[in-house]
């Protein structure tokens, strides 16, 4: 195919969807030019290295940008994404970039950012069937099927925003019991794991009140952040009611 055919082709490809690849490009230089006449350092110093204190471990979505989201410049956090948010402690993926980022570029944060209205928690939460991304997504329904009782327990409508959080709650826990990060404490080095939620309807983050550092009992942590999580949804709840209900991790 000639490139007049090709660059035909591509365009036809595109048409109706607001954007092709010449747009971007296009876009790209705009904003290119306009970084270094607003900002004359800004690339230079970007390119003299990335010093980042955050590791951002967050959903794909396409609709949550760290940097952004953070209010940051790029190299100031370091990020790891995939659907769902997952830190499965034999994705190698994950744990390398992890690695990464607590050995090497000595970040002092590790935060593990869920977000409501996530398509990969709420097909794990009604079972649907979407394909490969199943078997990903079967780490969330087994976090669901072990707090079924809590879940129950709230409105329909909330339990895939419920879920969520306490995906999020297990993947700090995945996080904080990797070697990666059990070593570095057992190093000396002062590293935080935490725990937040973005809300894509107002642009907010939502700590989820589990930090975890070298001398957390990250179980008893876990087990309080799942109860005021469960507080939370349902307005009120008393030890004795959910405590029976929290599931291991």
């Amino acid at each position: 195919m000639d490139s007049v055919r090709l660059n035909s082709a591509i365009a036809g490809e595109t048409e109706g969807s607001g954007q092709n690849c010449e747009d971007i490009l296009a876009r790209n230089r705009k904003w290119a030019a306009q970084m270094c006449q607003e900002r004359p350092d800004y690339f230079t110093r970007l390119l003299a290295q990335q010093a980042p204190k955050y590791m951002w471990i967050g959903c794909s979505d396409s609709r949550v940008p760290a940097n952004q989201v953070m209010g940051l410049d790029p190299g100031e956090v370091f990020v790891h994404r995939n659907v769902a948010n997952l830190m499965v402690p034999s994705d190698l993926n994950s744990l390398s970039t992890l690695q990464y980022a607590v050995e090497r570029l000595r970040v002092h944060h590790v935060m593990v950012v869920g977000h409501y209205g996530c398509g990969g928690v709420g097909s794990a939460m009604s079972g649907s069937r979407v394909g490969l991304v199943d078997n990903w997504l079967r780490h969330i329904a087994v976090i669901r099927d072990k707090h079924r009782g809590l879940l129950d327990a709230v409105e329909p409508s909330v339990r895939a925003d419920f879920l969520c959080e306490l995906n999020v709650l297990s993947q700090v826990v995945h996080v904080a019991q990797s070697t990666v990060i059990v070593d570095a404490w057992a190093s000396g080095q002062e590293l935080c794991v935490h725990g937040w939620v973005y809300g894509l309807h107002n642009g907010v983050l939502k700590d989820l009140l589990v930090t975890v550092n070298a001398t957390t009992d990250v179980d008893a942590l876990y087990d309080l952040a799942v109860a005021q999580a469960f507080d939370r949804w349902v307005g009120s709840c008393k030890g004795a009611t959910v405590l029976p209900l929290l599931a291991t991790v």
